[in-house]
C-alpha cells in the first residue's frame, strides 16, 4: 500500500508541475496583478476604509490578461455597483430597523445578481456585486443612524471603487494591448507547430495538444477587444482574425500528419515546412503578421503517400492564405450576441444555481448573527465565490478552494508570527501583499484545474494578514476569518449536495449533438473560408465537451453516471476529434464529394438530441447507403474509417440509453 501511495503522489506531482510551468505572459500578468493589489491596499490604508483585504482581493476579478478587458470590466463593475448602491440606499430606509426585511432584501438582491451571473454576460462580475451588496446590507445591522448607514454603503462602494480605479489608471499606462496578446499567442502556436514537424518531445506534444484544444476562444475575445479599442485598422483586425483561424487549421493538419508514431513526411519536407512556419512566428513576435507566404515545392513531395500529399496540400493552402481576410472573418469580428444566454429563461439550472447559492449565503449570515460571532463573516463572502452550476463543478471548485485555503492560512499565520513584527511601514506591507499576490496570481493565471487554488490562497492570506488600517498581529481575528472560509466552503458543499442536484451528465448528450451538428455543417459548407470558420467552432465546442467529461469524476456516486456510460461518451468525443481533421481536409480538396457524410453526421446528432431514441432509430445512423461517395478518392478511406468508428460508438451509446429507459420503473 505504501508503494501505491508513493506512486500516486509521484503521478500527482507529474501532472501538477506542468500546470505551474511558465508560459508567455504568465509572469507579466501575475506581476501586474500583484502591483494593483499592493496599490489598492495602499489607497485603502491611507483612507482607512474597513476590510482593506477585500478591496485588494476584488482586483483578482477585475484584472484580465489584456488592458481593454480589464478597463471594461472595471468600468462596468463600478457603474453597476453605483446603480445598485443607489437602489439599496432607497431600500435601506425601509429595512434598516427591521432585521427580517433586511434579510429579505439581501435574499432578493442576491438571487437577482446570481441569476445574472449564470444566465447573462454579467457572469464575470455579477457574483462579486452580489457579494458586495450582501456584505453591505450585513453592515447595516451594526449601523446606528443615518450617518453610519451612509458610511456603510459608501464603504461597500469603495470595496470595488478603489481596485477598479487603480486598475483603470494602471492598465491605461502599463497594460498590454489585446493585439499584442493575439500576436504572442499566435506566435507560440506557430512555434509549437514547427516543433511538431521536427522531433517533438513529450512536453512539446502536451503543449501542442493544449493549444489545439483551446481553439480560438481566448484569441477571439482579444480580437473583439481590438475592435473596441479602435487601435488597429479594420483591415488589420480582419487579417489577424483570419490568421487565428488559419493557425487552427495548421495545428489541425499537423496533428493529422503527426498522429502516427512513424512520421509520414520526409525529413527534408518537414524541415522546410517547419522553417517557413518558424519564420512566420518570428514576424508575429515582432508585432506584425506575415503576408504572401509561400511554401516552395521540392522533390521530396514525390515521395509522399496520396493521403500525406493531400494533407500537405491543405497545409500549404493554410499557410498561403494565413492573413488574407475573407468576408466570413470580417463578419466574425463584428458579430455580437445578446445580453442573456439563449436558454436564460428556459433552462432551470440558472434559477437553481441562484437559489442554492443564496440559501447557503443566507444560512451562513443567520448562523453567525445568532451566534453573535461576526468574526466568521467570511463564510458569507465565501459562498458567493464557491458556488457553481453543477455538482461536479462545485465539488471540483470546493476541493481546489479547500486546498488553497489551507495553503493561504498557513502562509498567513506564518507571516503574522515571523514577518509582521518587522513590518513597520506601509511600503513593507505593500511588499508583503505584492509577494502574496504575485504568487497567487501565477497559479490563478494557469489552467482551470489549479486556478481556483490561487484565488483562495490570496483570499485566505489577505484576510489573515490585512486586518485593518495598519499592521496587525491578532491571531484571533485570523483564526475566525479562516474558520469562516472553511465553514462557508462546507455549507455551500452541503447545500449543493442535499438540494436538487444537477449532474453534469445531463448536458453531455446535448453537447455531443451540438458538436456533431457543427461537424456536419463543416462537411456541408460551400466555401473554404466558411469551413475554416466552422472548424474553429467545432474545436471550441469539442474542448468544452471534453472538459465536462473530465469534470464528471468529481461527482458523488449517487448521481454520477455509470462508468460504462461515461466511457462510451469519451469514446464518442475521441472519435469526433479524430474525424475533425480528415473531414476538413477531404472537403477542402474535393468540395461537393462528401456525399452522404453531412447527413450521416446530422442523424447521429439527432439520436443524441432525442432522449427517447430507440435502438431502431440509432441503427438508422449506421445503415445509410454510401454509394454516392467518391469511392476512388484516397481520403475517402480515412474519413470512412473514422466515421464508421464514430457511428459504432454512437450506436452503442444510444442503445445503452434505450436499454436503461426500458428497464426504468414506470
Amino acid at each position: 500500500m505504501a508503494q501505491l501511495a508513493s506512486e500516486r503522489l509521484r503521478s500527482a506531482l507529474r501532472e501538477l508541475l506542468p500546470l505551474l510551468a511558465p508560459f508567455p505572459g504568465r509572469l507579466e500578468f501575475a506581476a501586474r496583478l500583484g502591483l494593483i493589489c499592493a496599490l489598492s491596499t495602499l489607497v485603502a490604508e491611507i483612507y482607512q476604509t474597513p476590510e482593506p483585504a477585500l478591496a485588494a482581493y476584488v482586483a483578482f476579478f477585475l484584472i484580465k490578461p489584456d488592458r481593454a478587458t480589464s478597463i471594461v470590466v472595471s468600468l462596468a463593475m463600478t457603474v453597476i455597483l453605483t446603480v445598485v448602491i443607489s437602489i439599496v440606499l432607497v431600500i435601506t430606509i425601509a429595512v434598516i430597523d427591521h432585521p427580517f426585511w433586511r434579510l429579505t432584501a439581501m435574499t432578493v438582491v442576491s438571487f437577482i445578481f446570481l441569476f445574472a451571473a449564470s444566465a447573462s454576460k454579467l457572469k464575470p462580475i455579477a457574483g462579486i456585486v452580489a457579494l458586495i451588496i450582501g456584505y453591505a446590507l450585513d453592515l447595516l445591522g451594526t449601523a446606528h443612524g443615518g450617518d453610519d448607514t451612509t458610511r456603510s454603503l459608501l464603504y461597500a462602494w469603495l470595496f470595488v471603487g478603489i481596485p477598479a480605479g487603480v486598475s483603470i489608471v494602471f492598465n491605461l499606462v502599463l497594460g498590454p494591448a489585446p493585439r499584442r496578446l493575439v500576436e504572442q499567442a499566435l506566435a507560440r502556436r506557430l512555434l509549437l507547430a514547427a516543433a511538431m514537424l521536427r522531433d517533438p518531445d513529450l512536453s512539446t506534444r502536451q503543449a501542442f495538444a493544449e493549444c489545439l484544444g483551446e481553439g480560438t476562444g481566448e484569441i477571439s475575445a482579444w480580437l473583439k477587444m481590438v475592435g473596441v479599442e479602435k487601435t488597429s485598422s479594420p483591415l488589420d483586425t480582419a487579417s489577424l482574425w483570419q490568421a487565428s483561424q488559419s493557425t487552427l487549421i495548421i495545428l489541425s493538419v499537423i496533428d493529422f500528419l503527426t498522429r502516427d508514431p512513424e512520421p509520414i513526411l520526409p525529413n527534408s519536407l518537414a524541415d522546410r515546412a517547419a522553417q517557413t512556419i518558424g519564420d512566420m512566428a518570428a514576424i508575429m513576435r515582432m508585432g506584425a503578421y506575415p503576408v504572401d507566404v509561400t511554401l516552395e515545392a521540392c522533390g521530396s513531395e514525390a515521395q509522399l503517400t496520396p493521403v500525406a500529399a493531400i494533407a500537405f496540400s491543405e497545409l500549404r493552402s493554410a499557410l498561403t492564405a494565413f492573413a488574407q481576410p475573407s468576408a466570413e472573418a470580417s463578419a466574425a469580428v463584428k458579430s455580437a450576441d445578446g445580453f442573456f444566454l439563449p436558454d436564460a429563461f428556459e433552462n432551470p439550472i440558472h434559477v437553481q444555481y441562484a437559489l442554492k447559492t443564496t440559501v447557503a449565503a443566507m444560512f451562513c449570515y443567520v448562523v453567525y448573527s445568532l451566534l453573535d460571532w461576526p468574526g466568521i463573516h467570511t463564510c458569507l463572502i465565501t459562498c458567493y465565490i464557491v458556488g457553481l452550476g453543477t455538482m461536479a463543478e462545485t465539488i471540483e471548485k470546493a476541493t481546489l478552494r479547500f486546498l488553497g485555503c489551507l495553503i493561504g492560512a498557513v502562509a498567513g499565520l506564518a507571516t503574522i508570527v515571523f514577518l509582521m513584527p518587522d513590518v513597520t511601514s506601509i511600503g513593507a506591507l505593500m511588499a508583503v501583499i505584492f509577494v502574496a499576490a504575485i504568487t497567487s496570481g501565477w497559479v490563478a493565471a494557469g489552467s482551470p484545474r489549479i486556478a481556483y487554488i490561487g484565488f483562495q490562497l490570496a483570499f485566505a492570506f489577505f484576510l489573515s494578514v490585512v486586518q485593518g488600517a495598519g499592521p496587525s498581529f491578532d491571531m484571533v481575528t485570523a483564526r475566525d476569518r479562516l474558520i469562516g472560509i472553511l465553514f462557508g466552503n462546507l455549507v455551500i458543499l452541503i447545500v449543493f449536495t442535499l438540494a436538487p442536484r444537477v449532474s453534469i451528465a445531463a448536458r453531455l448528450d446535448p453537447a455531443i449533438a451540438a458538436v456533431l451538428g457543427k461537424l456536419a455543417a463543416l462537411a456541408a459548407a460551400e466555401s473554404r473560408s466558411q469551413r475554416w470558420a466552422i472548424a474553429a467552432d467545432v474545436r471550441t465546442a469539442l474542448t468544452a465537451l471534453e472538459q465536462d467529461l473530465k469534470l464528471s469524476r468529481y461527482e458523488p456516486s449517487s448521481i454520477r453516471a455509470e462508468q460504462a456510460w461515461l466511457r462510451r461518451r469519451r469514446g464518442v468525443a475521441h472519435a469526433i476529434s479524430v474525424l475533425h481533421a480528415p473531414v476538413l481536409i477531404y472537403a477542402d480538396q474535393d468540395p461537393g464529394t462528401l456525399g452522404s457524410i453531412p447527413g450521416r453526421l446530422s442523424r447521429i446528432a439527432d439520436t443524441f438530441n432525442a432522449p427517447s431514441a430507440s435502438s431502431e432509430q440509432a441503427e438508422s445512423s449506421v445503415t445509410t447507403p454510401k454509394a454516392d461517395l467518391a469511392e476512388a478518392h484516397v481520403m475517402h478511406a480515412v474519413v470512412e474509417a473514422s466515421l464508421a468508428s464514430l457511428e459504432w460508438m454512437a450506436d452503442v451509446s444510444i442503445r445503452n440509453r434505450s436499454e436503461r429507459a426500458d428497464q426504468a420503473p414506470s
